[in-house]
């Protein structure tokens, strides 16, 4: 009996610690779930805020990017402003000097224009009482310089240039030589086409194609005169003046200087 009594209670004890164990091992197994999902929670949060602070710097970074590109964009734009304020202050000096210049303008023309009158007469003039050579297109020119003085649509500038430039080849006749056709009228001949010789404003000569009718312009008595003694040269000159034959001496009589 007592052995029986003795065995129930070793019984009862081992399913009260059997309970007590399976009681602790529950308990046990939430409070490692719950420290289980603790640690979840503590670690989304830490991604969380990890996250956060990734976006902080990601802003911050972007937006030191910005200020270093604006910073390096005002300093383009003060070396700009520099040389643009440079510019600008040597375009006010050059509008400056055009306003003195435009005021200078009216003072000019007012100068000018007379002396291109006065240069334009005299050119008239000096064709005259010049050796007649070429006339139709000297008069031409002048008629033509005339003409331009009255043109509103040509500058001052041009206008004197086509006077310098009508001077110049008036001076550059007094060294050259050439020869051309024109129509003369002799007393004894009639009116007829001679080949004419002129030998810079010393000498103008002229001689028919068959070389029969030589003569010269006696500047003196303005007028055409017939001698033939000078044939041979006057030919001779011609061939020189149209590049037949190299330069050579000429012998050919000349008008006497004015006052001689």
């Amino acid at each position: 009996m007592k052995r029986c009594i003795s065995s129930s209670r070793r019984l009862t004890a081992a399913f009260f610690a059997t309970t007590v164990i399976a009681i602790s091992g529950s308990v046990f197994a939430q409070s490692v779930d719950q420290v289980l999902q603790a640690d979840q929670r503590r670690l989304n949060l830490a991604q969380q805020s990890q996250e956060r602070i990734n976006s902080v710097v990601e802003g911050t970074r972007s937006l030191e990017d910005q200020y270093r590109a604006i910073n390096k964009e005002i300093d383009g734009l003060k070396v700009y402003n520099r040389l643009m304020r440079a510019q600008v202050d040597g375009q006010l000096a050059t509008l400056e000097d055009i306003g003195l210049s435009m005021d200078q303008v009216d003072v000019i023309n007012r100068q000018i224009f007379p002396l291109m009158e006065r240069m334009i007469d005299g050119l008239d003039q000096s064709i005259k009482v010049d050796v007649p050579f070429l006339m139709e297109e000297r008069t031409g020119r002048v008629s033509n310089l005339k003409d331009i003085m009255s043109r509103s649509d040509v500058s001052v500038a041009e206008k004197f240039r086509k006077v310098m430039e009508a001077y110049q080849i008036e001076n550059d006749y007094g060294t050259t030589i050439e020869d051309y056709k024109q129509s003369l009228t002799l007393a004894d001949e009639g009116t007829r086409a001679f080949n004419m010789l002129r030998i810079g404003r010393i000498g103008l000569y002229f001689q028919s194609d068959d070389t029969k009718i030589t003569g010269r312009w006696n500047n003196a008595n303005r007028t055409w005169e017939i001698d033939n003694s000078a044939r041979n040269e006057v030919r001779k000159g011609l061939r020189v003046a149209r590049q037949l034959v190299a330069p050579e001496l000429i012998n050919i009589p000349v008008s006497a200087a004015e006052g001689s």
